[in-house]
């Protein structure tokens, strides 16, 4: 018996996209060093990476004719990319570009100093810029997010922005290799995923794309369960592990739920962590994609034919189990077992100590110096929060230090945090009152919002919160360079920013009382290269920076060019 709806979710068979329509954006063979869906933290990755033979700016070129509706420019993300609107009802994204071509990057570049912002999302009016296929967009690079020089490719339905799986639009890409699979794991559905560690089971290839599992035959102890499959799939010709495209759970033969990489949203990117064993990544780096859907993931990926992906076995018969998995051109992966429950005594549940919390339900928890509350798209699964008042080494917080949750519990939206500080503060230190979250390995600031006596935030991590009043401002320091300094043979400016807190909000830069663009790619150092804006003889430059707190600094220097 399957647990869960008997409804149709979504067909198995993707939309019939136009084959040959869209050109490669590269010169050179299209190799993936990633691909649409692929699991990646916090979200699925939403096209293609194309590599650019581990160099930059090789030409990137127009996938078909149509017009530049967008450009954005930022320090994370897509760093520098282009949007190309084409006249069948698609989009084409460009990313982690270095120079637009002429035309486009002096029509950037003339917003920007309008906005007087280096970070902007421009829309082009139509047919400013038209394009034809194959025409000269900008030079590749390794701007933004990306960590070598790569890139990246989306395809984009234009009415709904909906991100399309560019590897079904007919694209030259050789790829004869079958996905392969690591290993599988099984879940007690009995209780949270979040409380126990899935069990997880050997595999080892029989034949050409056939699986077996070790031992064949798996007997659990658990009435309920459900699988995860961990699986990866390669390029002919490349080492590169990519995602796969589909996997699809049978049960006697009968088909039951299976999840397909065709199209996703990037308001349902982070879903993701529903799709994954979050625990097991968290803890042992291990990607594991459920065959099952948990009750939190809303608008999934998920095809649903014959339940949700829960199995019950309280009626002992052993049950035959295939899994199949295909990459983009079809190349099929099979795992065959069967699993039976033997009605033993199940181990002792991994439980955490704490309240209840369930998805899609608004829930709190208050004490004298906390509170929190979770709202109905917060959590995937059901899970119990823990909460403990913590001592507070730092002499600089002001507040005890909350422990929420747990960091291997992911949340989907924010989460209200409001705590009160453990004695009196001045309407000075309030203004300057910030809320520090440290989960894992990761430190986040917010300024705290007063509410009376509360100062409060939204977060989307579980970790330890704590209250501390900022007083030091950012810290500026210029590179290679000094107040009186002679430029006339540099080429650039350089300048870095640090916070004591490790974040600072605002950064603006002034030449005689103008604002000068600084470029901030990955939100390491300040970049101005010398043009029309910096002619030579003697200048003032002027750098404030201002933190969360509200903190400012401000420092001066004369220079010749």
């Amino acid at each position: 018996m399957i647990l869960g709806s008997l409804q149709v979710a979504r067909s198995q068979t993707p939309t019939n996209y136009p084959q040959g329509y869209f050109r490669n954006p590269l010169n050179i063979p299209m190799q993936l060093s990633g691909n649409f869906g692929e699991l990646r933290a916090n979200h699925y990755h939403m096209g293609l990476d194309l590599k650019t033979q581990a160099k930059e700016n090789l030409p990137v070129y127009a996938a078909a004719d149509g017009f530049v509706t967008r450009i954005k420019i930022e320090p994370f993300g897509f760093g520098r990319a282009i949007y190309v609107q084409h006249p069948n009802g698609y989009t084409t994204l460009y990313a982690h570009l270095n120079n637009f071509n002429t035309p486009l990057e002096n029509w950037v570049k003339q917003q920007q100093y309008q906005q007087k912002s280096w970070a902007v999302y421009l829309e082009v009016p139509a047919g400013l810029f038209p394009v034809k296929k194959g025409d000269f967009l900008a030079n590749s690079g390794n701007t933004g997010g990306s960590q070598a020089p790569h890139l990246h490719f989306e395809i984009r339905e234009t009415a709904s922005d909906i991100n399309l799986n560019p590897a079904l639009f007919g694209f030259p890409i050789t790829d004869n290799t079958r996905p392969a699979v690591l290993r599988l794991a099984i879940f007690d559905r009995t209780r949270s995923t979040y409380e126990q560690n899935p069990r997880l089971i050997a595999v080892k290839a029989s034949a050409a794309g056939v699986y077996s599992t070790v031992p064949p035959l798996i007997s659990v102890t658990w009435p309920r369960i459900s699988f995860g499959i961990g699986t990866y799939d390669t390029q002919t010709g490349s080492s590169n592990r990519n995602g796969v495209f589909e996997s699809r759970l049978l049960v006697d033969e009968e088909p039951v739920i299976g999840f397909q990489m065709d199209n996703i949203s990037y308001n349902d990117t982070r879903y993701l962590n529903a799709h994954i064993d979050y625990r097991t990544r968290a803890g042992r780096s291990i990607w594991l994609q459920h065959l099952s859907e948990l009750p939190g993931y809303t608008n999934s990926i998920y095809r649903k034919t014959g339940g949700n992906g829960v199995l019950e076995l309280s009626d002992g018969q052993p049950r035959n189990v295939r899994i199949e998995t295909k990459d983009a051109e079809g190349n099929l992966t099979v795992v065959r077992f069967k699993v039976q429950y033997t009605g033993s005594t199940a181990p002792a549940a991994i439980n955490l100590p704490g309240k209840m919390f369930y998805p899609q339900m608004v829930d709190g928890f208050e004490s004298a110096a906390c509170e929190f509350y979770l709202g109905e798209r917060s959590l995937y699964d059901s899970v119990r929060i823990q909460y403990n008042q913590l001592s507070q080494a730092d002499t600089t917080a002001v507040s005890a230090v909350h422990s929420i949750g747990a960091t291997f519990i992911p949340l989907h939206e924010s989460f209200l945090v409001r705590i009160k500080a453990n004695k009196p503060l001045s309407a000075a230190e309030r203004s300057r009152t910030v809320m520090v979250v440290v989960s894992g390995s990761r430190t986040t600031v917010q300024k705290a919002e007063w509410q009376q006596d509360w100062a409060a935030g939204r977060f989307r991590d579980f970790g330890h919160f704590r209250l501390m009043v900022d007083t030091v401002a950012p810290v500026i320091t210029p590179v290679g360079f000094a107040d009186g300094a002679i430029l006339t043979k540099a080429s650039r400016i350089v300048f870095t920013v640090k916070d004591n807190l490790g974040a600072f909000k605002k950064v603006r830069a002034e030449v005689d009382g103008k604002w000068l663009r600084f470029t901030n790619d990955k939100g390491r150092t300040f970049i101005y290269r010398f043009d029309e804006h910096c002619l030579p003889g003697p200048h003032e430059l002027k750098i404030s920076a201002e933190d969360e707190a509200g903190n400012i600094s401000e420092r001066l220097f004369r220079f010749t060019r």
